[in-house]
């Protein structure tokens, strides 16, 4: 959804063009579009005139930070947790591992801006524009 917005900068978009855009569920781009609202990620207009947009620039919004907000968590194995089963927790270099693989992971994701992933949005618009214009509906 935040690509779709940072491609069409110049107008509001409807919960119904992203989901036929990327061929998902109305239902589905709603709870997104509530989600991304009560994060500060983009902006909802009511009434007759109104639509969604981002809330801030697409170079201010950093796909680190999109990931980390809406990652329910990142327990990749038992032990990340406060309380777990596992007997060899105590001296387990897995977990180290781990931790810093995501790190990594996502050190490299505050590295990149929606506005890097849409510098072309005019090539990205155009693709969405030509999969509206063959999808059926």
């Amino acid at each position: 959804m935040l690509m779709y917005l940072a491609a069409f900068p110049d107008r509001l978009a409807t919960a119904e063009q992203i989901a036929a855009a990327y061929d998902i569920s109305h239902h589905h781009i709603m709870k997104v579009v509530q989600r991304l609202a009560r994060l500060g990620l983009i902006e909802t207009l009511r009434g007759r005139n109104g639509g969604i947009r981002l809330a801030q620039p697409p170079e201010k919004i950093t796909i680190g930070e999109v990931v980390r907000a809406t990652e329910e968590d990142f327990d990749l194995v038992e032990c990340f947790r406060t309380k777990t089963a596992c007997c060899i927790t105590p001296v387990c270099r897995l977990q180290t591992a781990l931790r810093d693989a995501l790190g990594a992971y996502l050190g490299v994701l505050d590295e990149w801006t929606l506005d890097e992933l849409t510098i072309s949005s005019s090539g990205l618009a155009d693709s969405l524009r030509q999969h509206l214009a063959v999808s059926p509906g």
